[in-house]
This record gives C-alpha cells, sequence and structure tokens, in this order.
C-alpha cells in the first residue's frame, strides 16, 4: 500500500513542481504508511491513509481550515493533532494553481525554520 502512495505523490509533486523550485531539492520517500516529500531535507507533505497533508505556518492554517473539506491532521481516531499541518481535500489537489501556491507557501515555511538538533545516542 506505501508503494501506491509514493507513486500517486510523486506523480502530484512532479505536476506540480514542474519547472518551478529550482534551488530547493525535493525528494519524495517512504513515510510509515505512506509517502512524505522533503525541501532540502525537511519534510512538507506527506500522503497517507488519512490523506494528503501539507506543513504550514499558522497564518496559512487559519486561512485553509475555513474551506470547506479542509482537516487538521490527525493520524489516528483518537491521537493527538499535529498542529502544524492540514489534510487538503481531493478536489484542491487537481487544482494546479492553488496547490503549487500552498506547496511554496510551505516550501518557504520548513526553510525558514531552525534546522532541529538531533539526541545523541547515549547508549553504553
Amino acid at each position: 500500500m506505501a508503494k501506491e502512495y509514493l507513486k500517486q505523490l510523486d506523480t502530484l509533486i512532479k505536476q506540480a513542481t514542474s519547472g518551478r523550485f529550482q534551488n530547493v531539492d525535493l525528494e519524495c520517500k517512504h513515510f510509515f504508511s505512506g509517502a512524505a516529500v522533503y525541501a532540502n531535507g525537511r519534510i512538507f507533505i506527506s500522503l497517507t491513509p488519512v490523506g494528503f497533508a501539507i506543513k504550514l505556518p499558522e497564518e496559512a492554517r487559519h486561512t485553509l481550515m475555513k474551506k470547506k473539506g479542509v482537516k487538521p491532521l490527525r493520524y489516528f481516531p483518537e491521537g493527538p493533532i499535529k498542529k502544524d499541518y492540514v489534510i487538503l481535500p481531493n478536489t484542491m489537489l487537481n487544482e494546479m494553481n492553488t496547490l503549487r501556491r500552498w506547496i511554496q507557501i510551505s516550501i518557504e515555511h520548513v526553510s525558514s525554520l531552525p534546522k532541529s538538533r538531533r539526541r545523541k545516542n547515549n547508549r553504553s
């Protein structure tokens, strides 16, 4: 199943970013039970059984949440909400100009975030 998500997401991202974002290294990889897209090594989109999720700054998330079919990302019914992400409805995925705009906002957002510090493995 994850292979199908990877194929779908790779195709969608290629359509949406073709000829754009030349200075950004975009990479599509397996991600748990789905797939994810990374911009310069930072995750910003995922496609899983719960839907197409995109990482956005707070103001953009609030703007999108007013649109029909947009909802917060929650991987499990009783699980926590992933506050930096929203799930876009399938109808939005077919609107390439709109999707490109949100992808651009997401790439700019993740690129502006400080690099996360990885925890050292303290095994003896």
